[in-house]
């Protein structure tokens, strides 16, 4: 679902896209930009967030299954290439209204098992807060069905 235009003049994250922000930008392509997350669960936290404004995980429709693959290929490499770890990472989502922007945006985290208890709980896969991008991929195919 596309945004007005007031809310992608007005959207951080269109902003730090647009490189209206002053934003370390560490990957940028066709369809995403990524940038460390400014509160971080663990030493590799990346925001991997798509140029179009898309409001939320709860918003997409089937039609964006190819964007959220982009998002988790995207993310995975950049942890990589960051020193992440690929066998302890986690990949995903807040869900509505546990959100704080709203603009689509995919967490990438690693190590997972150095998260404190408090990033557990923020971070705690496929709970009403937080969804992977495994179970939003599988609910959005499923869809398709």
């Amino acid at each position: 679902m596309a945004a007005p235009i007031s809310a992608k003049i007005k959207c951080l994250f269109c902003r730090i896209a647009r490189g209206e922000e002053q934003t370390k930008i560490i990957h940028k392509d066709d369809n995403v930009v990524v940038f460390s997350d400014i509160h971080p669960a663990a030493k590799h936290h990346h925001l991997i967030v798509p140029l179009q404004h898309i409001d939320s995980p709860k918003t997409i429709a089937t039609e964006h299954i190819p964007l959220v693959e982009t998002m988790v290929e995207v993310g995975t490499a950049i942890l990589k290439e960051q020193g992440g770890d690929p066998a302890d990472m986690k990949l995903g989502f807040h869900w509505p209204p546990f959100t704080t922007i709203s603009h689509l945006h995919m967490h990438a985290i690693s190590p997972v098992s150095e998260m404190g208890f408090i990033q557990r709980a923020i971070y705690r896969d496929n709970s009403l807060w937080f969804v992977t991008a495994d179970w939003l991929l599988n609910h959005l195919k499923s869809k398709k069905e």
